[in-house]
């Protein structure tokens, strides 16, 4: 009998066992650009969320991660849908802000005060599962994943997948990747353009019923209407179509390179039908205290708002595609480098800069310090102008100060805290790392925020 010749090769897994993240985060934010309210007024804004992700190898090759996050915030800008309401109170069991106001004769709002209306604040939550599989030489690796995440006003639907390629004894990464996302709005509109358009433009019922509507000099009048008499809109899909492409090597034992493009197609409604666009070529009018018009645009008035022109109007589709690369290097034991820069263009006139730096400087065999710092500038979008600046006759307008020029600096602080051995347990859960992140941000159009996250990973034992 002939002997068989055989060898037996030791594959190591993917991933060894079941790591589970704990994430959390806090973010504050504030200026004096509200898009809600046409450009200018309080953008006062604070966020938390807390995410779980869960890695599970399901044999040696194959890996399924679950994440699953909620966020919760309340925004001073968004309340002002509608700055009316000053009661809070939610009538009949209606969460539509459109209808709820104060008695008629102490109807105020301002741009610079939240009102207490349901879109004061909101709760995000998303689900996330990626598969991923790898081949016996590890050179190779598909993944597809499938995503649902929705809030107030917006849902959506997410799925793709990817290849990566590992060649030159694993030197050389090249990867592509697509995702589709369908969106769809659930549009919530500034409270005096729902009202008009739920009467028929009737300024004698409804909303508008008890009210007296003020002219730029604080007299009595029913002449206001919105561009072309406001109506809701129809076409409520949102769908995002991107393809990814990445190349990395390794150049020496102490640097790394790659770059990335992404080609991003966006197509159905890209404006926020909550956000209002005043008009410097149409007269103004106000609900409140005729006394405040002439101080309107100054924080200190506190009781008269501006009934908006529109809403922003955007095109259809966009193209946008950023090009970018990094450069990893390792001094020392000690201290490393990690470069980024991302140039980005789009087809609505948008060209922007990134470039950061983080230093990762490892003093000692647990815990590694991550000073950071990051620079972005951008130009403006052909559509956008500030309050009172865009003209009627215009087909795009929109004043979301996201989409003008500016320039911010970010800097940031974290730590971490990491033990290969997992010696500190909480019930089958052994403790990995632990990550604290601190990053200031500043722009110069006086938006500021601060970002505040923690992090701990586990494995299962």
């Amino acid at each position: 009998m002939a002997q068989q010749d055989s060898t037996l090769v030791y594959k190591k897994r993917v991933l060894e066992t079941t790591e589970v993240d704990f994430l959390s985060s806090y973010y504050s934010q504030d200026g004096n650009n509200a898009s809600v309210t046409g450009g200018i007024g309080t953008e006062k804004l604070s966020d938390l969320t807390a995410t779980i992700v869960v890695s599970l190898p399901l044999n040696d090759d194959d890996v399924l991660t679950v994440d699953a996050g909620i966020s919760a915030y309340t925004s001073a800008s968004s309340s002002n849908g509608n700055p009316f309401d000053i009661s809070g109170a939610s009538g009949n069991g209606d969460d539509d802000d459109d209808d709820r106001r104060a008695a008629p004769g102490d109807v105020i709002g301002s741009p610079w005060v939240a009102s207490s209306g349901a879109s004061r604040s909101d709760v995000w939550s998303s689900i996330n599962a990626d598969y991923s599989h790898s081949s016996d030489d590890r050179n190779t690796i598909w993944n597809a994943d499938v995503s649902f995440a929705t809030e107030y006003d917006y849902s959506s639907i997410g799925f793709g997948g990817g290849l990566t390629k590992l060649f030159n004894e694993k030197n050389t990464t090249v990867g592509m990747s697509a995702k589709v996302y369908l969106d769809t709005w659930r549009p919530i509109y500034p409270t005096e353009l729902k009202a008009y358009a739920d009467e028929n433009g009737n300024l004698n019922q409804g909303f508008f019923n008890g009210i007296t509507i003020l002219d730029q000099n604080g007299n009595a009048s029913t002449n206001w209407q919105p561009l072309n008499g406001f109506d809701v809109i129809n076409n409520k899909g949102r769908n995002s179509y991107s393809i990814s492409l990445s190349f990395s090597q390794i150049l020496s034992k102490n640097a790394q390179f790659s770059v990335f493009l992404d080609v991003v197609r966006q197509q159905g409604w890209l404006a926020n039908p909550l956000q209002r666009v005043y008009f410097g070529d149409v007269d103004n009018y106000y609900i409140g205290n005729a006394s405040s018009i002439p101080n309107y645009t100054s924080s200190s008035n506190k009781d008269v708002f501006q009934l908006a022109d529109d809403i922003e109007r955007l095109p259809d589709n966009r193209l946008k595609i950023p090009i970018g690369f990094r450069l990893n290097y390792y001094i020392n034991e000690v201290v490393s480098l990690r470069t980024y820069y991302r140039y980005y263009f789009d087809d609505w006139g948008v060209q922007s800069n990134t470039a950061s730096l983080e230093i990762p400087i490892k003093v000692s065999d647990k815990f590694t310090l991550y000073p950071s710092f990051r620079y972005y500038d951008q130009t403006q979008a052909d559509y956008f102008a500030p309050y009172e600046q865009n003209l009627s006759t215009s087909e795009f307008y929109t004043s979301d100060f996201d989409l003008s020029q500016f320039s911010a600096n970010q800097y940031g602080f974290g730590i971490s805290y990491t033990d290969i051995f997992s010696k500190a347990h909480i019930w089958k859960l052994g403790l990995k790392s632990i990550d604290f992140r601190y990053n200031n941000y500043q722009r110069d159009t006086g938006l500021s925020a601060n970002y505040v996250g923690l992090g701990f990973k586990f494995i299962m034992d």
